[in-house]
């Protein structure tokens, strides 16, 4: 069974940054393509950014393009999410999802195979 945790959420002012991290334990992380989503209130969920299993390959939203960064330590069976110049509209609950049967990015979560339990992110203005 491959569990991941999410951790890092929080209320911040726009303008800040904020980090959050999705430790995975159970499977074979450093094979895995790995995800982050998001889901606003009354919203779907949706893709946030992507990054490889090796970290050599990363996309991103047109809407945090440039403010998001997406990391993974191999190592530590983690996978990061950078996020600066946090703004209102980025509030949500933040999901790390993992590709399994893929080394490579992956945008729809239909191709996402475990999920964590998410972290709320709220900026306030």
């Amino acid at each position: 069974q491959v569990l991941l945790v999410e951790s890092g959420g929080g209320l911040v002012q726009a303008g800040t940054s904020l980090t959050l991290s999705c430790a995975t334990s159970g499977g074979t992380f450093s094979s895995y393509a790995m995800g982050w989503f998001r889901q606003a209130p009354g919203k779907e969920r949706k893709f946030v950014a992507a990054i490889s299993w090796n970290g050599e390959i990363t996309d991103y939203t047109d809407s945090v393009k440039g403010r998001f960064t997406i990391s993974r330590d191999n190592a530590k069976n983690t996978v990061y999410l950078q996020m600066n110049s946090l703004k209102p509209g980025d509030t949500a609950v933040y999901y790390c999802g993992a590709a399994a049967l893929t080394h490579l990015i992956r945008w729809s979560e239909d191709e996402y195979d475990y999920w964590g339990q998410g972290t709320q992110v709220t900026v306030s203005s």
